[in-house]
């Protein structure tokens, strides 16, 4: 059964638990017996995210409640999406396989057009006996058109999908201040308190069903909570998250045109002139008050999730992950949003919380991937994974912060060609823990080297200095290599229906 948040509350309340996982077994859903001793997982995963927290350092930052997560067990330090776009990194995410297998380079996709038989990472919980449930956006959602919908969701995925829509959907989008007539960079200081946006709604889902967990002791539950903030339009309550950032104490960008001047047009496509002339300082202020006061209603409402987990006594049954689908650029090299592949859209927070496996506090440094979390979450809790996974586990690095891991993490984007009949590219970016190393269509479009020792704001592009030559030329046989790994064990490319893009470069 799978209807709006506040019909089928009413309605569970009613029959009660007991009365819910009868309907659900008489609907013909088949659950292998779960161990008593297998771990719950509670999911949370924010949307647009950048590591713009206290936990990663940022000065500004009020998240009091994401860093007091981070101190219960391990804050990757070195964590990156394989695409930095929505949908293509959560299908990604959520089936254990790089784009190039997936099929999925765009949102309003799912994985079930690509590669149909594939089962997903709640699916795989699903049908091993969990209890498996989603609140909010995990799959792709349009927002804010499509919150209080299922969005391009799978569900096959899950038991129970709740969609609650909040004033910010509701009322408020119509009166977003936007930087530009068709700038999607626009935001809203709501009157309106927690309880009344969308996402304060998720976290209320997320604690009512976290209680109705605690009472049905012979199943282990997949919750996944998906936050939509700080996705733009950013919209958060004035009071207090806006106070909290004052406008006249945030940053400015400068030197943008100095720093573009050693950077690839390509990894500048997603860069609009008309944004950045409207850009003023005054907006850019604006803009980024706005999307920090809409990280900082999030973090409250993570905080809401966990306290509610800690209250129920679930907290050391419990593996906790936070994460985002990517990172999130806010000014840096003149960029807004999303689609490129500088550090600060590649790179996503990842917080693990993993009770008798990870020591308190731990910071692994060695690059890891979104990728990852499938087989890392089958390992913590004695699942089976499904064959083909390309993913590394990342539970020995859980348990030994200085563990070496794959030791590298890898994000590609799809260009356009400019120009009349172009043709579509790719490119791919490796992150070592020292370099960050990008190749746009093999390098014809340009490269890229960032030597994150000396230069994490990605200044200085190092690939064609002739000091660099030996750097860059490992560095892009090591990329080659990892490129190679990204398709399909089979050498089968995923069918994609027609009006989807195919690249080339995927053909066996």
């Amino acid at each position: 059964m799978r209807t709006n948040a506040s019909a089928f509350r009413g309605f569970w309340r009613w029959v009660g638990w007991a009365g819910l996982v009868c309907l659900l077994s008489l609907s013909g859903l088949r659950a292998e017996p779960a161990s008593a001793t297998r771990k719950n997982v509670l999911f949370i995963i924010s949307d647009d995210l950048a590591n713009l927290l206290g936990c990663y350092g940022d000065p500004q930052a009020k998240t009091p409640n994401i860093d007091r997560l981070a101190a219960r067990g391990a804050r990757f330090d070195r964590a990156y999406c394989t695409y930095p776009y929505c949908g293509p990194s959560r299908n990604s995410l959520l089936t254990g396989l790089y784009p190039n297998s997936t099929g999925i380079f765009k949102n309003g996709q799912i994985f079930r057009q690509t590669v149909p038989t594939r089962i997903s990472l709640p699916q795989a919980f699903r049908q091993q006996g969990y209890f498996v449930g989603r609140i909010g956006k995990l799959y792709h959602y349009n927002v804010p058109v499509s919150i209080g919908t299922d969005g391009h969701d799978d569900p096959a995925s899950w038991e129970l999908a709740l969609n609650p829509a909040g004033v910010d959907r509701t009322e408020e989008n119509g009166r977003i201040v936007s930087v530009a007539p068709g700038s999607t960079v626009s935001w809203y200081a709501s009157p309106k308190g927690d309880a009344d946006h969308t996402d304060g709604k998720v976290a209320a889902e997320a604690e009512w069903v976290l209680e109705r967990c605690a009472k049905q002791t012979d199943r282990p539950f997949f919750l996944s909570v998906g936050f939509f903030r700080p996705h733009r339009p950013y919209i958060a309550p004035r009071d207090p998250y806006f106070g909290y950032y004052p406008k006249s104490q945030m940053r400015v960008m400068r030197g943008v045109k100095e720093d573009q001047a050693d950077i690839p047009p390509a990894a500048l496509s997603s860069f609009g002139p008309r944004l950045q002339a409207a850009m003023t300082d005054d907006l850019q202020q604006e803009a980024l008050q706005a999307y920090y006061a809409s990280v900082s209603f999030m973090d409250a409402q993570v905080g809401r999730v966990v306290a509610a987990l800690d209250r129920l006594g679930l907290a050391n049954s419990t593996v906790i992950v936070f994460t985002s689908d990517h990172g999130y650029m806010t000014g840096q090299h003149g960029l807004w949003e999303k689609s490129n592949l500088f550090e600060e859209t590649a790179r996503v927070p990842l917080l693990i919380v993993a009770p008798g496996v990870s020591p308190k506090g731990t910071v692994p440094q060695s690059p890891v991937s979104l990728l990852d979390l499938f087989p890392t979450l089958a390992g913590l809790c004695g699942l089976t994974p499904p064959a083909g996974l390309q993913g590394q586990s990342l539970v020995p690095l859980l348990q030994d912060p200085s563990a070496a891991g794959r030791g590298w993490a890898l994000t590609q984007m799809v260009r356009n060609a400019s120009g009349e009949g172009g043709k579509r590219f790719s490119g791919y970016s490796l992150r070592t823990e020292r370099w960050r190393y990008t190749e746009w269509d093999d390098g014809t479009q340009g490269r890229e080297l960032y030597d994150h020792d000396a230069d994490a704001g990605e200044l200085t592009n190092l690939a064609d200095a002739p000091a660099q030559a030996k750097v860059v030329a490992e560095l892009s046989r090591q990329l080659h290599a990892a490129v190679k790994n990204t398709l399909p064990s089979s050498g089968v490319v995923p069918a994609v229906k027609e009006g989807l893009w195919l690249p080339t470069f995927m053909a066996p």
